[in-house]
């Protein structure tokens, strides 16, 4: 279609400490670690920053106060994607919701054909069903899968059949529009089910971004060249209209001709997007995977406990024991769109799947959950600030003044004699970051952290 570290795993041993001592680091415009910049853990810049980006919005008629039609979480997405500058942030906005309105996404997601919507689950990242250290979901993308002459099928397909009752702008490919359905199932369902889902360290903070786990192996550099425009058009769409949904993005299994490929893919993102993404030699990807999800959650293929394969449906994740109520036969969330409805006076949350089954639409309740968020006491005041005038070291501008983060990542530009790619950031390797960023569980949210410049997401 984006960590502050406790002592956790040293990519350069293959060594790993336990797992409860890792934190993560995802706050763009700060050298503070997640979750700052986040709803409920704002600086003082930022908390203006949001005050003036709704006012602005709600002046030029792109946002309204009451009921809110965006929540705070989704706007401070922008904010965050726009490092703090409200008139930038404004544009993407706008410019999304022209996008959204143009091409009836709401329509398209509620009413899209469940053969239509599996075909592209099966092609594009999936969720396993569980979530890294801090609760984000966890995706699995394999590139292998598509090769050019799946993608071509893929919209052939998409352009001769009507496969939902959204219109479009004429301008996106049927074959894209099916992708962003699944966008819709990150924001609508995958998202918000681990907002509620409380057994993680900042329960107060609402889950916006997703931690991916992409797969190059087997894919040669003819079908990297033949993939080049179609994977071009999704990314770049994906970063204007779902901006910062996604935190960490490790590349495994990257060939010899990686740095070749790196040199096109990194232009189809903007700066922040790049900073997030991690090329992991053979030797880093258990380590550095383990610093940042729970052995239990990492698929096998990849050195972890989790029986998941690429094409299968999320695995229901042991600890939602006791917290899924399952209903209508159900033990597991179907593919196809999935929303939460509030229930139980707002006590409860269900899941919906929504969607047409050969043509007839579907409308069924798979489980429910308790909803804790937002707790009742923080309903009335979602912008919480911290830190104010503590030296959150943002300017207005919305630069770093202490520790500027740069915009660079790791790259893949020199070949060890095993073949494996060494990726390296202003000369650090993947294994220092993780160093770089480790924490000791006695510092404090507001204590100052030292970040790899690429690290900084």
């Amino acid at each position: 279609m984006t960590a502050d570290l406790a002592p956790a795993a040293s990519a350069t041993s293959g060594t790993s400490v336990p797992a409860t001592r890792v934190k993560s680091s995802a706050s763009t415009t700060s050298q503070f670690g997640y979750p700052r910049g986040h709803l409920g853990h704002l600086s003082g810049h930022e908390a203006e920053a949001l005050d003036k980006f709704k006012n602005v919005l709600e002046e030029r008629g792109a946002w309204k106060r009451e009921p809110a039609s965006h929540d705070d979480q989704t706007l401070l997405r922008y904010l965050r994607a726009r490092r703090w500058v409200v008139e930038d942030a404004y544009k993407q906005f706008k410019d999304t919701e022209d996008w959204r309105s143009a091409n009836h996404i709401d329509t398209l997601y509620r009413t899209i054909q469940l053969d239509a919507y599996e075909q592209s689950r099966r092609l594009y990242p999936q969720w396993t069903g569980r979530r890294d250290r801090r609760g984000i979901p966890l995706y699995v993308f394999e590139i292998k899968n598509l090769d050019s002459k799946t993608v071509s099928e893929y919209e052939r397909l998409g352009a001769k059949s009507t496969f939902s009752d959204a219109q479009t702008d004429g301008k996106t490919t049927p074959g894209l529009l099916r992708l962003f359905a699944l966008y819709e199932n990150l924001t609508r369902f995958s998202q918000p089910f681990c907002t509620q889902l409380t057994d993680r360290e900042f329960p107060d903070v609402p889950i916006t971004m997703s931690t991916n786990i992409v797969d190059v192996s087997g894919v040669g550099l003819k079908q990297f060249w033949n993939l080049k425009g179609h994977m071009q058009a999704a990314s770049q769409l994906a970063t204007a209209h779902y901006p910062e949904t996604l935190d960490r993005i490790f590349i495994i299994g990257a060939p010899f001709f990686f740095s070749t490929v790196w040199g096109w893919i990194k232009r189809w993102f903007d700066p922040i997007t790049v900073s997030k993404i991690f090329v992991l030699s053979p030797h880093e990807v258990k380590p550095t995977l383990e610093a940042f999800i729970e052995p239990r959650n990492i698929p096998k293929k990849y050195g972890g406990e989790l029986d998941f394969s690429f094409g299968q449906l999320s695995v229901p994740d042991p600890s939602w024991e006791g917290v899924v109520a399952w209903e209508n036969g159900y033990s597991s969330f179907p593919s196809g769109p999935l929303l939460w409805e509030d229930v139980d006076d707002g006590k409860r949350a269900a899941c919906v799947a929504l969607g047409k089954d050969k043509g007839a639409p579907r409308n069924v309740r798979i489980c429910t959950v308790p909803k804790t968020w937002p707790a009742e006491e923080d309903a009335q005041t979602q912008t919480q600030t911290e830190g104010q005038g503590e030296g959150a070291g943002v300017t207005a501008e919305g630069t770093q003044t202490n520790g500027e983060v740069s915009e660079g990542t790791q790259t893949a530009d020199e070949t060890r004699d095993d073949g494996a790619q060494t990726e390296e950031a202003d000369g650090i390797t993947n294994g220092e970051i993780v160093e770089k960023l480790k924490l000791t569980e006695d510092k404090t949210a507001a204590a100052q952290v030292e970040v790899a410049p690429a690290a900084a997401a």
